[in-house]
């Protein structure tokens, strides 16, 4: 009772002491950054930058703290955000020491203790993973990848034909977006395990996984908007919030519909020599059966959702543009006419498609106005510091900093893209002769991807998806916006886009 009475008699003194320590705490953390200006507060606090999340608008956040204070922003007590091309390259390259960010990419372990090529925060493992995913996301080993994709442009081309065509007599409105994700989803899901979910042919979330992806990334943007990411992934803790196996939504339920599908690949072909998909190649690279499971809902996650998004705002812009639709629709038809693409209903090939110039100018400028994901991927600058070059000037960033990529406010950076950045126009992509801003524009389109040791391995994938189903969309039908004065719904959660009630028309055009 002594020691407590002590305690006691002295409570005022150790709660100012204590007091005493946080501050001085609290302003060394704010001198290590005080050159980097930002919103009022963040540099003492994590509120600004936990309502950037919260707000599901994170990316417009952000733009405006680089509009406004420059292109390294302080968004937090240890957080800076940037548009500058050149120290993201710096941050990303290869031979670099800078390393992820473990508050951030925590966020994408969907099971205790057990990370994805995402969430690897030992670059050692982490290069190790790619190499042996690389395989599985290339045609030398996934040999019918294109053929793969081609179906599924052909089952959303007949779904629309068969079930949603306008016509003089009715209009048929649907839900773009939706369809775009049944799309994605099958695609991902057929290269991946080697058979469909179906989504397109049964015109339905089958296993609700689009359902479980939304709720879990909402959920997702809260625990990074709390800070709660490093207290909470990795510990028991997970399984109250959606990512056990046993969950009924959520990233948990995606686990658990997964999970079932390769044990029973496993049970009927146990060393994966009958498939020629992803699982398969994974597996014989060395990943084990959990590895599998991991890796298999991160890449649902990273290439249905994103690769979605990207043909929503691609045909949104181009619809709303009609000198654009004209001529896009014209290059398309021109290619259709002389051959180089064959006839409905065989889909254009990826050699045919990268030759249109137009489609593709359209697909980045697209892109680049409303990219596809926007997380601010915040890599933590080496213990040493380092000094880096951001336009003209030289600037020093002490260790253990968190640089995070402002997505949106590089894209619309005026310096690279020209005074009208903040509206599309595809020729922009055509027409620059300098020939070191193209490569600038190109860079900048490059990291949507992610960039160099980081870039996404799922890219060329991507790329295929989003230019054969363009491509398909504007041969077989004309369009038009069905609520011009709201063309859709849209939040962003943890840096990817949730949208909704993008309603459209299509009316029969006579195929080529």
């Amino acid at each position: 009772m002594g020691t407590i009475a002590l305690i006691y008699e002295a409570r005022w003194l150790i709660a100012s002491t204590l007091l005493a320590v946080w501050v001085a705490l609290k302003v060394k953390q704010y001198y290590r950054l005080r050159h980097f200006k930002g919103p009022f507060g963040a540099g003492w606090f994590e509120i600004w930058h936990g309502l950037a999340y919260l707000s599901e608008n994170s990316h417009m956040w952000f733009k405006e703290a680089t509009d406004k204070y420059g292109p390294i922003a302080r968004i937090g007590p240890n957080e800076l955000i940037t548009t500058s091309i050149e120290l993201l390259t710096h941050i990303n390259g290869a031979r670099n020491k800078y390393t992820r960010t473990r508050w951030w990419y925590i966020i994408g372990r969907f099971q205790p203790n057990r990370d994805n090529i995402f969430s690897e925060m030992d670059e050692n493992v982490h290069t190790k993973r790619r190499a042996q995913m690389a395989g599985g996301y290339s045609g030398k080993e996934n040999h019918e990848l294109e053929s793969s994709v081609d179906m599924h442009v052909l089952e959303l081309i007949e779904l629309i034909r068969t079930k949603y065509c306008s016509t003089e007599a009715k209009a048929c409105p649907f839900d773009l977006a939706k369809k775009a994700q049944y799309f994605a989803l099958d695609v991902i899901s057929h290269i991946g395990f080697g058979e469909p979910f179906g989504d397109l042919r049964q015109d339905q979330d089958v296993n609700r996984y689009l359902e479980d992806l939304e709720n879990g990334t909402k959920a997702s943007s809260y625990i990074l908007g709390l800070g709660l990411s490093v207290f909470v992934l990795g510990t028991p803790l997970m399984h109250l919030l959606g990512r056990s196996d046993k969950a009924k939504t959520g990233f948990g339920a995606m686990t658990g519909n997964t999970r079932k599908i390769i044990t029973k690949r496993l049970e009927d072909d146990p060393d994966m020599s009958k498939g020629r998909d992803m699982l398969s190649s994974w597996f014989r690279h060395g990943l084990n059966k959990e590895q599998l499971v991991t890796e298999s809902i991160f890449q649902l996650i990273a290439g249905a959702e994103t690769t979605a998004t990207s043909i929503r705002s691609i045909m949104l812009y181009i619809l709303t543009h009609p000198r654009v639709y004209a001529r896009l629709q014209a290059e398309v038809d021109a290619v259709v006419k002389d051959g180089s693409a064959k006839p409905y209903p065989s889909v254009v090939s990826i050699a045919t498609q990268r030759q249109l110039t137009y489609l593709w100018a359209c697909c980045k400028e697209g892109m680049r106005m409303h990219p596809p994901v926007t997380n601010s991927s915040q890599k933590q600058v080496p213990p040493e510091g380092d000094t880096v070059m951001v336009e003209g000037k030289t600037i020093y960033l002490p260790g253990g900093t968190n640089v995070g990529y402002c997505v949106w406010g590089l894209n619309r950076d005026q310096k690279i893209f020209g005074a009208d950045a903040d509206y599309y126009r595809p020729e922009r992509w055509l027409t620059e002769e300098d020939p070191k801003k193209l490569a600038q524009m190109n860079q900048v389109h490059e990291m949507l991807f992610g960039y160099g040791k980081y870039q996404c391995l799922g890219k060329p994938i991507a790329l295929m998806e989003i230019g054969k189903m363009i491509f398909e969309l504007m041969r077989n039908f004309d369009w038009c916006l069905a609520n011009p004065e709201e063309p859709w719904r849209e939040k962003c959660a943890s840096g990817i886009f949730m949208t909704h009630d993008f309603l459209v028309e299509a009316t029969e055009r006579s195929v080529c």
